[in-house]
């Protein structure tokens, strides 16, 4: 009999979209998103990422940052693919042909290339430049350079937090956060040892180590150690340095995200922990209906019933599969 491993590592990975889940097992991609109508459209691909078949993407540190851009890049076009179903379609035509025309035929690429920039600009403008700025408005009242260092960490923690907050009153991005919660009891349940059922998936936590929310509070955290120790007097290189080591925070940060997802070790739990307090603002409790879109997602791309087998050691029976009446179970935590 094989022995038990609660919490085993599964190597999928997913994000929310709109009206729906994108589930990631190695290079192969599943998109599931409710369309208007209510039915449930399942889209399948392969995407191989920047500097695909190279060594590099083997080396620490390093393939932390080309999996930070992958998934940019992977993020951005299964977002566009989700929000097509919710788009005006005449309005939709109009500008795929204007696009199409005035690029010849690589307007969804170039877009989509264009939006992803933005996004890394924006954020960098606001995560990165803004802390510092505004915590240099204090340098005439405080002349400890380490004491300005965790200041400005503080406030661009203090920033992302009034971000979250502040979208989540939006309803589209409380949608959102909910199949984010979706997203994760799948996993969760998989990696629990239980039948990937919507009751068990409604009964597991919504919270989970591999999360981009704790990848971000790492990102945060180790830019805090990274700027109190490399110092440089003048303002604008002191900005320009910040920019510079954003490819050697998100390697750090990778390392740690991924320890994290495969160690039940005391310490990595504590080092996981606010990241995982900030998962209850970026997760939601899901209705069932979206429970049942994040299965499919996983299901496209993933053989649980396997997986279950050569983790846990036992054969889903099939009669297992059949959800009986909720019961009053509390989720896991």
């Amino acid at each position: 009999m094989r022995r038990k491993r609660f919490g085993s590592y599964s190597g999928i990975g997913g994000q929310a979209v709109l009206e729906g889940i994108m589930m990631k097992n190695k290079d192969q991609y599943a998109v599931a998103v409710r369309k208007p109508n209510g039915e449930i459209e399942v889209e399948v691909d392969v995407y191989h990422g920047v500097m695909h078949g190279s060594k590099i993407k083997n080396i620490p540190f390093l393939r932390g940052i080309f999996n930070f851009l992958d998934s940019l890049i992977l993020g951005t076009r299964t977002l566009n693919f989700s929000a097509s179903f919710y788009e005006e379609e005449e309005d939709t035509k109009k500008k795929d042909t204007f696009f199409d025309k005035m690029l010849k035929g690589n307007a969804e690429r170039i877009l989509m290339g264009m939006t992803t920039v933005f996004a890394v600009v924006l954020a960098i403008a606001v995560f990165i430049v803004l802390p510092y700025f505004l915590a240099d408005c204090l340098r005439d009242y405080i002349r400890n350079d380490s004491l300005m260092a965790i200041i400005e960490g503080a406030i661009r923690i203090l920033i992302f937090l009034l971000y979250v907050i502040s979208i989540s009153a939006m309803k589209d991005i409380k949608r959102v956060y909910q199949y984010h919660g979706a997203e994760h009891k799948c996993i969760n349940c998989i990696e629990k040892g239980r039948p990937l059922t919507v009751r068990n998936v409604m009964r597991s936590s919504r919270l989970h180590k591999r999360c981009g929310t704790s990848f971000l509070f790492f990102v945060m955290f180790v830019s805090i150690i990274l700027f109190f120790f490399i110092r440089v007097d003048n303002p604008v290189q002191r900005v320009a340095v910040r920019i510079l080591l954003i490819p050697v925070v998100a390697g750090i940060s990778y390392e740690i995200i991924r320890l994290a997802g495969r160690s039940n070790h005391i310490l990595v739990g504590i080092l996981s922990a606010p990241g995982m307090w900030l998962q209850r603002l970026t997760t939601k409790e899901p209705d069932e209906s979206m429970a049942e879109v994040a299965m499919k997602a996983v299901e496209a791309v993933f053989d649980w019933k396997e997986y279950l087998y050569d983790t846990f050691g036992y054969v889903v029976d099939d009669s297992w599969l059949v959800d009986e009446e909720p019961a009053e179970e509390k989720a896991d935590e």
